[in-house]
């Protein structure tokens, strides 16, 4: 997965070590476990924040929708404690899945 930021400056570098992405990731969801299986980091990632979106961890009658889910889940984000970089990657992964979910 290769982003671009505004300017066409790459993002790639903060992406490349998808292990410390996923770790960031886990710490601000309360370490949430993602079993890693056979699965690349990257592909853990991108499945995990894609269930998070689709609101696949709750319940189906208490589920919200996209929308509501991507708010919360950038709003989380921005008032985490990880560094500037890793939010950026972790909002444009969160765009990019966006993106593509109907």
């Amino acid at each position: 997965m290769q982003l671009k930021a505004k300017g066409g400056i790459e993002v790639q570098q903060e992406l490349e070590n998808f292990d410390q992405l996923l770790e960031e990731y886990r710490s601000i969801w309360n370490n949430r476990l993602l079993h890693k299986g056979e699965c690349s980091s990257e592909e853990l990632l991108t499945e995990a924040i894609k269930r998070e979106l689709l609101d696949e961890n709750s319940h189906p009658r208490i589920r919200k929708n996209k929308y509501e889910k991507y708010f919360f889940a950038i709003k989380r984000i921005m008032n985490s404690s990880v560094s500037e970089q890793t939010k950026v990657a972790l909002i444009k992964i969160h765009m990019e899945i966006m993106e593509t979910i109907s």
